[in-house]
């Protein structure tokens, strides 16, 4: 793979946060009628003078600053004892000890944890199993570190309780050679949480095949009523070969402070860190002092944010099934919502970019997920609620207006 092709097929156009630069036509060739009026809504990402960050984190980033150079420049891990807290955290919230010391790393976002991670497990020629839709940076990463990867279905439209893993294809990659195994728990786009049926078998064949498991678990703090979820770490499986990632990034609303943290075996956090101290050194000094808000929100704050949003996610739901040939299945954790939309008369991107310019609405295109996603798009509905219900509603006009 040559250098240029190397970052050619990381492809940020699409990407969430980014908005669709490319088309596979003449806009003017595809573009009718007129726009429509509404407010700008960027559902590429979440709100965050919407939804704000946790009571306090300002406050305590600003004591960061104060403590001066010995919070600037921590360890590369990060400072130990903000790690104690959280380990401490972690350890209650996830079902299993988290090791402060020698097993786990504060990282520059959950984004910066995922490329440690991969590029800690994956070199040139690896098989990597690869969930179909999952997180768009999963498979880039894996391209990046010249990793082979192993597609493993995910049925989430068809399944009613569970993910919808194939648990069959992934024992088959495994068995063709694949020794690391990367998703998202909740699932990012889908918003659907793997069952414990599912998780149990996830740990006995990463077992049972000696293969590193790479779990982003982002959301797992935003579940919603009726909703269980189960954390792999805690199962029967071995924990030298389970990383989990986690941050106060979204469901927190702490994106800006660029804060993840990666816990679990000790021999791949060693070497995250020393990734970690060429490409970036450590996290931010200051903004690591805001990882002492986490999991230590006043009471009731995570109910009511939980309430507020699974509000939008239902009034969302009722703008879609009210559509003919829109399906979408019911978020189960976190803030996205992944509707597949009915035969279009343009191409799906183009649909995303016609969007944009005649509604201004803003939605990440299904195939930065998966190339079997094409008629799906992805909205991030951590919005103010009006604004999100009016944007859908021009976006289902939008599809009324270019069906086939």
């Amino acid at each position: 793979m040559t250098i240029q092709s190397k970052f050619s097929r990381l492809g940020t156009d699409a990407a969430p946060g980014q908005e669709v630069r490319q088309l596979s036509g003449s806009l003017d060739s595809v573009l009718r009628g007129d726009t429509i009026a509404g407010r700008p809504v960027d559902f590429s990402h979440g709100d965050v003078d919407a939804f704000t960050p946790t009571p306090h984190s300002f406050e305590v980033f600003s004591a960061g600053v104060e403590a001066g150079g010995k919070q600037a420049y921590t360890e590369y891990r990060g400072d130990l004892g903000i790690r104690e807290e959280l380990a401490e955290r972690l350890a209650s919230f996830t079902g299993a000890p988290v090791d402060a010391r020698d097993g786990m790393i504060i990282t520059p976002g959950t984004q910066g944890a995922l490329f440690l991670a991969v590029a800690s497990t994956v070199s040139q020629g690896d098989k990597v199993a690869i969930v179909q839709p999952d997180y768009f940076a999963n498979r880039k990463l894996v391209e990046f570190c010249e990793g082979k990867m192993i597609p493993v279905r995910m049925d989430y439209a068809t399944t009613e309780g569970a993910a919808g893993l194939d648990l069959g294809q992934l024992e088959d990659a495994f068995k063709s050679g694949a020794k690391v195994f990367l998703f998202s728990n909740p699932n990012n786009p889908v918003g659907v949480v793997y069952s414990r049926e599912e998780i149990e078998e996830i740990a006995v064949l990463a077992s049972r095949y000696n293969a590193t498991v790479i779990v982003d678990q982002l959301y797992s703090r935003l579940l919603y009523s009726g909703v269980n979820y189960t954390h792999l770490r805690a199962q029967q499986v071995d924990a030298e070969n389970v990383v989990t990632i986690m941050g106060p990034s979204k469901t927190e609303s702490l994106s800006g402070y660029r804060l993840g943290v990666a816990f679990g075996s000790k021999e791949i956090i060693s070497r995250m860190e020393k990734l970690q101290a060429i490409v970036s050194l450590r996290a931010g000094g200051y903004s690591q002092a805001v990882l002492r808000t986490w999991f230590n929100e006043p009471a009731g704050w995570m109910d009511e944010r939980i309430r507020k949003h699974q509000a939008i996610r239902d009034d969302l739901l009722k703008v879609f099934r009210a559509t003919s040939g829109i399906q979408v299945r019911t978020t189960e954790a976190g803030s996205y919502i992944f509707p597949a939309l009915p035969h279009l008369s343009v191409a799906g991107n183009d649909f995303v970019r016609i969007l944009r310019l005649q509604a201004g609405v803003i939605v990440t295109p299904g195939t930065e997920f998966s190339p079997f996603s094409e008629s799906s798009v992805r909205l991030n509905f951590s919005q103010d609620h009006a604004a999100a219900v009016a944007a859908s509603k021009r976006l289902v006009t939008l599809v009324d207006r270019y069906r086939a």
